[in-house]
């Protein structure tokens, strides 16, 4: 039996045994350097829901021509914005198993307007950003990315990592399966919000687990990398389903 078998029955509930412990909420991680606010996304967009599944693919070819920072705005509210709040537990627009939200997302940014190249995290309850690092972002994201150099003339791209003991406290073993559930949920809304602005997208796993990290400055244990998405202004090729 390999590995993904022994994930597959290690994570499985059973009637008498389902391992969930009690209820947990882990505050998010600091994450220092200057911070930027993001204005608000542009929800008037006439492009429907429909639509945008009908004509959402993966592009794999893109002009390196600049977005806008109201379109990154947009997508990153459409991954994991902050749509209501209720005590202590603010509500997002991609859901997550007990609203425990263990996924972070950083940006490695190419092509925006009015923002340096460099490396930022995600800070979803005050929809800013915050400057990990300046530099040659796409580069290093095309390189993390199995050397897939089509990254390197996006805008942008995206990187989910996990903390996993945010949903260990309550999941257990079963934590697992529900972060990469979340990270599937959230890749989708960034794909639609990207499609509804007339963007390319593309997601991506194949990926150096260790490279993107270290480019992230996260431990690879306590929180570690997931998943991938690509945008930017789609070329005439490189389209695919």
């Amino acid at each position: 039996m390999g590995i993904g078998d022994r994930f597959q029955q290690e994570t499985s509930y059973r009637r008498d045994d389902p391992t969930q412990g009690s209820a947990g909420i882990l505050s998010t991680p600091d994450r220092d350097g200057p911070h930027h606010l993001l204005p608000h996304p542009d929800l008037t967009n006439s492009s429907s829901l429909w639509e945008a599944l009908r004509n959402r693919r993966s592009v794999r070819s893109f002009t390196g021509e600049p977005i806008s920072e109201v379109e990154l705005a947009s997508i990153l509210w459409a991954a994991q914005g902050i749509t209501d709040s209720q005590g202590r537990r603010a509500f997002r627009t991609a859901p997550s198993a007990g609203a425990l939200y263990p996924v972070e997302t950083y940006v490695a940014i190419q092509a925006v307007t009015d923002l340096t190249p460099g490396i930022y995290y995600y800070q979803a309850l005050e929809h800013c950003l915050v400057q990990l690092s300046t530099g040659d972002a796409a580069q290093a994201a095309a390189r993390a990315a199995l050397d897939q150099q089509f990254i390197a003339q996006a805008a942008i791209t995206l990187f989910w990592t996990a903390v996993f003991e945010r949903s260990e406290v309550r999941y257990k073993e079963r934590a697992y399966r529900y972060v990469y559930l979340d990270a599937g949920h959230i890749a989708q809304n960034t794909a639609l919000a990207a499609t509804a602005q007339g963007l390319g997208s593309c997601q991506i796993g194949a990926l150096y687990d260790d490279e993107c990290n270290a480019l992230l400055g996260v431990d690879g244990e306590r929180e570690a990398i997931l998943y991938m998405t690509t945008i930017g202004h789609p070329a005439t090729q490189g389209r695919a389903s």
